[in-house]
């Protein structure tokens, strides 16, 4: 058999790999938002579609009459989210600028490992952290009867979404050609002129590729927001209110609420609603990239 022969069955079976390992991909998200929603769906035999997504009360145990609005949990898991994003997209991006565009070689071999090991950092150890140590520190510093709320989940947060936004974002910002570089040298711009002024807007759609993964990071996160952030179940007031996310919610009302009954068919149907979300904000981000992809 000639090696043209060879290449070709070599290529061919690469090619058919990798598709159906992408196909494969799909299906089994496609396969676990079905589950959801068809689990979910069976919560609306019992529970108005107008209670469940515009009522704020969420008590699916009361002895009385039970409520399943999610509302509130929405609120609480889009604050929590934002604030990280807040805090940790002008941090992230900043870094990820100075270690491709300003530290020296020696300077990026000691920083990159050390901001990618903050990744590994178990989710539980970071909801400790907040609870014995930043959480003390919001109350001492606002005056707060205890530092358990919002603002606590997205510190923490912003601290976990920290090495992904620093990784892609530094990959996106050192892969601009040198030639864009060069050419706003030679027409008088200095250092921080051509950063902000043709490296960023350069690798802007890897910029907002590591945003929403780090934001992807952030509002899927459980552990660090239930320990941390006060599970009120209440619409929150802002920042300094305790809250509780739609992650935190499935984690611990799922393990013990009796198999088929409504209780346990809404928590699928949160688990759907936070599904669609993500998926939201990824395509609209996916649009944002792709306009910055074609127009720079």
């Amino acid at each position: 058999m000639s090696k043209n022969r060879i290449r070709y069955f070599v290529d061919s079976f690469a090619r058919a790999a990798f598709a159906t390992a992408a196909l494969l991909s799909v299906a089994i998200l496609l396969g676990i938002f079905i589950m959801l929603l068809y689990n979910g769906a069976k919560t609306f035999e019992e529970v108005p579609l107008s209670a469940f997504f515009l009522s704020t009360e969420w008590n699916p145990s009361a002895y009385g009459e039970p409520a399943f609005g999610v509302l509130s949990m929405v609120a609480s898991t889009l604050l929590v989210t934002l604030g990280a994003m807040i805090i940790a997209v002008p941090l992230g991006v900043g870094a990820a600028a100075y270690l491709s565009e300003v530290a020296s070689e020696g300077v990026r071999e000691v920083l990159k490992p050390m901001i990618e090991l903050l990744a590994a950092i178990p989710s539980v150890a970071v909801g400790f952290i907040g609870i014995v140590l930043v959480g003390p520190f919001l109350s001492r510093t606002f005056g707060l009867s205890n530092g358990l709320n919002a603002l606590n989940g997205s510190i923490l947060l912003a601290v976990m979404s920290l090495p992904t936004i620093i990784t892609v974002a530094e990959d996106a910002i050192r892969s601009v050609p040198q030639s864009f570089k060069e050419a706003s040298y030679a027409l008088g711009g200095d250092a921080w002129v051509t950063l902000v002024r043709i490296t960023l807007p350069a690798s802007a759609s890897g910029i907002i590729a590591a945003v929403i993964l780090g934001m992807g990071r952030a509002i899927g996160e459980t552990m660090t927001v239930l320990m941390a952030c006060g599970n009120a179940t209440g619409f929150p007031a802002g920042f300094f209110s305790p809250v509780r996310t739609m992650t935190a919610t499935i984690a611990i009302e799922l393990g013990e609420v009796p198999f088929g009954t409504t209780h346990y068919f809404s928590l699928f149907a949160v688990g759907a609603l936070l599904f669609v979300l993500s998926l939201g904000f990824n395509l609209i981000a996916e649009r944002i990239a792709a306009h910055y992809r074609y127009t720079i």
